[in-house]
């Protein structure tokens, strides 16, 4: 037994070495990084002005053999890869500093060599006030400011001054993120700005959930196809230091009006709730218990998103408890529409409806009829009144009305290129208060151009036309299944949903003609400004509704 022991740790030892020699193999030379340089180029450096032009900009470099790559780390708190070796670092400490400038060199299998050397440079930039409001002069507590109107958005990042300054792709509805669970976690974000002597410091309590962009949620350890809720420790306390700000609103004419000018730098990854592969944030507003700001998406320069923060986290008021119904059509008897409760629009309207469409609305069996337990609506490819296409317009109006509750509109949509199919409300003083100043909510709009999307806007003055407040969500198999699209309409907002999953949320007050009696429209167009141009192949295609139910 001794002799079979002694010949296995042989073999065992055998096998380590030739394991140790195939391994230093696969590595190749693991020698250290050898003969480190770096140097300091002092942006604007003369012999007037030794310390640089007041930028704080200092350019790096580094070289060394056998290094792969490097890393900075400055006395200031901030550190940064630079797998180049090559780093321009803007210090931002007022007056003259002398700082200490650590550099990591990695070689392979991982083995580094340390070089320090240290800087002086001079940076004239400060914000004083900036830090005041930010921290309270000690520390402040900051929220998303989510009962607000674009407290999320994004917009591009150009030199369009006409549109470079603000979130003009998209913005969030009130409480928009909080009706998914994947999206609510940002709501609990606690944003904490404080002073440590002169140094402005930053911490981010999200409760452990992150919300992350999809185009980030690798770094999380996930994937999603949409921006969800990730697992991800924040990390603590940052260093935020300040500096001028270089985006392209400033070469805009009206620059002062639009930002303040003022960038935050966070150190060690850090990012102000919404992970966007970022961690500078312009300033564009900021007072006692408000703040926006800007930063540019990570990986995609072309977009800018946008945030907006108080120091009083808003609080969400439950949704109104609509649960008694209070006028329905189920839509079970065959035959033409119910005439107590329905009447129709007929012909083309004044230009098509106001919106270039090419329809000629009827009220014929053809167009319109209850079959089977449910409305259909029939949009066709024929001659009519004079249009190249017929389809039917059903309204309740002067037969019912109602302000505030829940409306709930089973239906499967039609399919083909140019239908334009909807399910709307408009404010029964039309007729006084001619359009848009009587408001339109648009539970659902869909175009067969664009395949299950759906589309919830509010039309009233200074949201017309095409400027119309509105929201969209995927919705898969619109035109093949039925689904429940809805709005709950209060005081307080006008809220509507697909299948419970909210589409759009606009704040409701005294000021917006949300607030009087209002009918409902259901009806498809064919083409228009929206709807645009109309498959040639194209022959008919319906809207199939189950019921319409209306609870206050």
């Amino acid at each position: 037994m001794k002799k079979y022991n002694k010949y296995f740790v042989l073999l065992f030892a055998m096998l380590f070495a030739i394991s140790c020699q195939n391994e230093d193999y696969s590595f190749g030379d693991l020698s250290a990084p050898t003969n480190l340089k770096i140097t300091a180029e002092i942006i604007g450096k003369t012999a007037d002005a030794p310390n640089g032009d007041g930028s704080g900009m200092v350019k790096f470099t580094t070289t060394g053999d056998n290094a792969v790559s490097y890393k900075y780390a400055f006395s200031d708190g901030t550190s940064e890869n630079a797998p180049s070796g090559i780093f321009t670092k803007r210090f931002t400490k007022t007056g003259v500093n002398t700082y200490t400038v650590t550099v990591i060199a990695s070689g392979k299998g991982g083995i580094a060599t340390n070089i320090t050397a240290e800087v002086t440079v001079i940076s004239n930039f400060r914000d004083d006030e900036a830090v005041t409001l930010l921290t309270g002069g000690s520390s402040k507590k900051w929220y998303w400011s989510a009962s607000e109107p674009g407290h999320l958005g994004v917009g591009q990042n150009d030199g369009d001054a006409t549109k470079n300054y603000y979130p003009n792709y998209y913005s969030a509805g009130a409480f928009e993120k909080a009706a998914s669970p994947a999206s609510s976690c940002l709501y609990d974000n606690e944003l904490t700005f404080s002073l440590d002597g002169d140094q402005l410091k930053f911490e981010l309590n999200n409760g452990g959930a992150t919300f992350f962009n999809a185009s980030f949620a690798s770094v999380a350890g996930g994937s999603s196809p949409d921006d969800a809720c990730l697992t991800y420790n924040t990390g603590g306390k940052k260093t935020v230091s300040l500096s001028p700000s270089e985006s392209f609103i400033m070469a805009n004419p009206n620059h002062a009006t639009q930002t303040r000018g003022t960038t935050m730098n966070f150190s060690d990854n850090g990012f102000m709730g919404y992970y966007i592969g970022q961690s500078s944030y312009e300033i564009l507003s900021i007072t006692a218990n408000r703040m926006v700001v800007r930063a540019v998406m990570g990986g995609n320069p072309a977009l800018a998103w946008y945030h907006t923060f108080t120091t009083t986290k808003p609080t969400q008021a439950p949704p109104a408890d609509f649960t008694k119904l209070v006028w329905s059509d189920e839509f079970n008897t065959d035959g033409a529409p119910d005439a107590t409760k329905w009447v129709y629009d007929l012909g083309k309207g004044d230009n098509g409806w106001g919106n270039n469409e090419k329809q000629n609305y009827t009220s014929s069996a053809t167009n319109i009829i209850v079959q089977g337990g449910s409305l259909k609506i029939t949009a066709k490819k024929e001659a009519s009144g004079g249009a190249d296409y017929s389809s039917a317009r059903l309204k309740s109006d002067g037969k019912f009305s109602f302000t505030y509750g829940k409306v709930e509109i089973k239906a499967k949509l039609p399919l083909g290129v140019g239908t334009w199919p909807a399910i709307w409300m408009l404010g029964q003083n039309y007729a006084t208060k001619p359009w848009p100043a009587c408001g339109e909510i648009d539970i659902m709009e869909h175009v067969g151009k664009n395949q299950d999307v759906i589309l919830s806007t509010l039309h009233y003055p200074g949201h017309s036309g095409g400027n119309g407040n509105t929201g969209s969500k995927t919705v898969p198999n619109v035109s093949t299944e039925f689904h429940v699209y809805k709005t709950v309409w209060s005081a307080a907002s006008v809220q509507t949903f697909a299948d419970d999953v909210l589409i759009h949320s606009v704040p409701n007050d005294g000021s917006l003609p949300f607030n009087s009696d209002f009918f409902l429209i259901l009806n498809v167009a064919m083409g228009g400004n929206l709807g645009g141009n109309i498959d040639p192949a194209f022959t008919q295609s319906s809207m199939e509704i189950d019921y319409v139910r209306v609870y206050q």
